[in-house]
């Protein structure tokens, strides 16, 4: 299977070069780290380019899900088998990266990682947004789904997910895992540690209120758009399995999750 890691920035100077660094430091392949700058106007761009990263550059702000298609065309282009994506604020050591690159086998699954939330110390507002949208997208996928708004996964580019979703901002994750399950592509969870800093340094994006809406309306368009005459509501057979926190390599992992 070959991987890139693909890391969608916006105005993310004071971080973006320590996370583009420590994952070239690991990856299997240095020319395999692709950073999306989305219209960032603090040097961004330059800061991983410095670092050693390939950088592709939005001439302006379009938001995370139009970044990751972009890196993600690059990648299919490029002819790797799967992307995995993690944040450039931090929060997701490179070694969970790797953990999700190595979890299994097949790059044909899509490989979710799942945050202990409450234990990293993310801000209430994070945990219950996480869980709302956790129940909203497990009750139309048919699948129990433990964290939908992660953003360190392994894409299979294959299944060309991310040409089907339409959204371009943070609603971008929850449409493709929804329409991975319309889908049958087989889902993989992998629990992770993530790093949240204090938060006076914390820098984010995501509105804990406007974006959760934004969700549940794409998820809702979503359903009508994909929706066809005789097909299910509830996709249970689309073979969510949960892995191990060590999967071990080259094996079949998890069990599959009860509907």
């Amino acid at each position: 299977m070959r991987a890139c890691a693909i890391i969608p920035a916006y105005n993310a100077a004071q971080s973006v070069g320590d996370v583009a660094r420590s994952v070239l430091e690991i990856w299997p392949a240095r020319d395999a780290v692709l950073v999306v700058d989305d219209g960032s106007r603090d040097g961004t761009a330059d800061i991983a380019r410095k670092a050693g990263a390939r950088v592709l550059s939005h001439p302006h702000n379009r938001g995370k899900g139009a970044a990751l298609r972009t890196g993600m065309a690059s990648a299919r282009v490029a002819g790797f088998d799967a992307c995995v994506t993690l944040d450039a604020d931090g929060q997701h050591p490179a070694s969970e990266a790797l953990k999700l690159l190595t979890a299994d086998p097949d790059p044909g699954a899509f490989v979710l990682g799942i945050r202990d939330l409450k234990a990293a110390g993310a801000p209430r507002a994070n945990q219950v947004s996480n869980q709302i949208s956790n129940l909203f997208l497990s009750l139309f996928s048919g699948l129990r789904l433990h964290d939908t708004q992660c953003g360190l996964r392994r894409y299979p580019l294959a299944h060309n997910l991310d040409l089907a979703a339409r959204d371009d901002g943070f609603a971008f994750e929850a449409e493709v895992i929804l329409r991975a399950a319309r889908a049958g592509v087989r889902m993989v969870e992998v629990p992770i540690r993530v790093v949240y800093p204090p938060e006076r340094e914390r820098v984010t994006h995501f509105d804990s209120v406007r974006d959760p809406a934004r969700i549940v309306s794409r998820v809702l368009k979503t359903l009508v758009l994909t929706r066809v005459p005789g097909a299910r509501l509830f996709v249970r057979d689309a073979g969510l399995r949960r892995a191990s926190s060590s999967p071990p390599a080259n094996a079949e992992i998890g069990r599959r999750a009860e509907p």
